[in-house]
């Protein structure tokens, strides 16, 4: 009998390559956000399976990716293409409006394995700013465009481009269209992606990025947002800031959403994963950390992975649209706290 149960934990080891005692380790995984904030739950059923079916849609794009051993920057890109495709969602066709009543985007991209980046404020006419974030990084010895700069490095490219009224859509127009009136005021941030005034409540913040390990043990990050409603002239948020809203190395791969000054000031996404590398903890705990002692309530929610496949779902707001899958066959999709 004993000899029996040792060939059973020697072949369960051989398969798994992990003792029965230790959970199994995920070859890849995925994680994704679409914006926090005060999202109520008096919003109409078809509305809240939308807003699923969007995040199921975007992860089955990354899943598929991972599974068949592609990268993991080529697994954030794409999610993070479907969701700025999304109208749901404050990032590409649906991106809020500015001050003038124009579309300015922002998005970044980051690989965990070289410390390689791209990143674009400002842009315009660029149908997927997370696909030209990619090209700045593999095609640039930059990192950072701006404005008219980085208009002028999509005309080197082939890139998808559109009309700035690409972005339109009737719920971001009546929005903005509030801040004019006086009947609502300049949002602290990215804007969340429900549609109009009766769903939401206080606080209301939208980006969509996405975090990935891939069969490789590499990690990467993307983020993508139009940015906040009513937003002033030449303003940056920390989407495409590397550290703070983006960022991924060897050990981490962090996206934010939130209000993007606070995100900034301590930024965020690269404290996370310093805290991990300098106190030698968990995902978890680095991400408690920076959400609990460095940032107040309602300011953030981060989705992260680290290079063991553990993610993490993380938010001090009521509420996040995330969703994560992994290699083992773990799958979710949520939008509050207690899901």
């Amino acid at each position: 009998m004993k000899f029996y149960l040792l060939s059973v934990i020697l072949l369960f080891t051989i398969i798994t390559g992990c003792s029965p005692s230790e959970p199994a380790k995920a070859e890849w995984a995925l994680a994704l956000h679409g914006g926090a904030g005060t999202i109520s739950k008096e919003m109409p059923d078809s509305l809240k399976e939308a807003y699923y079916d969007g995040l199921r849609e975007a992860l089955r794009v990354g899943e598929i990716i991972l599974r068949e051993g592609g990268s993991a920057l080529d697994a954030v890109e794409q999610v993070v293409r479907r969701l700025e495709d999304n109208p749901l969602f404050n990032a590409g066709k649906g991106a809020v409006f500015t001050l003038e009543g124009t579309h300015e985007l922002d998005a970044a991209i980051m690989d965990g394995s070289t410390l390689a980046a791209g990143a674009v404020t400002g842009l315009t006419t660029v149908k997927n700013p997370v696909s030209l974030v990619r090209m700045i990084m593999e095609e640039s010895p930059h990192i950072f465009f701006s404005g008219a700069g980085a208009e002028t490095f999509a005309d080197m490219t082939g890139v998808e481009r559109v009309e700035n009224s690409y972005f339109f859509t009737e719920n971001r127009y009546r929005q903005w269209q509030r801040t004019q009136t006086g009947e609502a005021t300049l949002l602290n941030d990215q804007e969340n992606s429900i549609a109009g005034p009766l769903f939401t409540e206080g606080e209301k913040f939208g980006t969509v990025g996405a975090v990935a390990l891939d069969k490789n043990g590499n990690l990467a990050a993307a983020t993508s947002t139009g940015g906040m409603t009513n937003k002033q002239f030449g303003r940056v948020g920390d989407v495409p800031i590397i550290g703070s809203g983006t960022y991924a190395n060897s050990l981490v791969a962090v996206s934010a959403t939130g209000w993007g000054e606070q995100i900034m000031r301590n930024v965020s996404a690269a404290t996370i994963a310093n805290y991990m590398e300098f106190r030698n903890t968990s995902l978890e705990n680095a991400m408690r950390f920076v959400l609990n002692e460095r940032l107040n309530p309602g300011d953030a929610g981060f989705v992260a992975v680290d290079r063991e496949g553990n993610i993490s779902m993380q938010m001090n707001t009521a509420g996040m649209y995330r969703g994560a899958v992994n290699s083992l066959g773990e799958r979710s999709v949520m939008i509050w706290e207690e899901e």
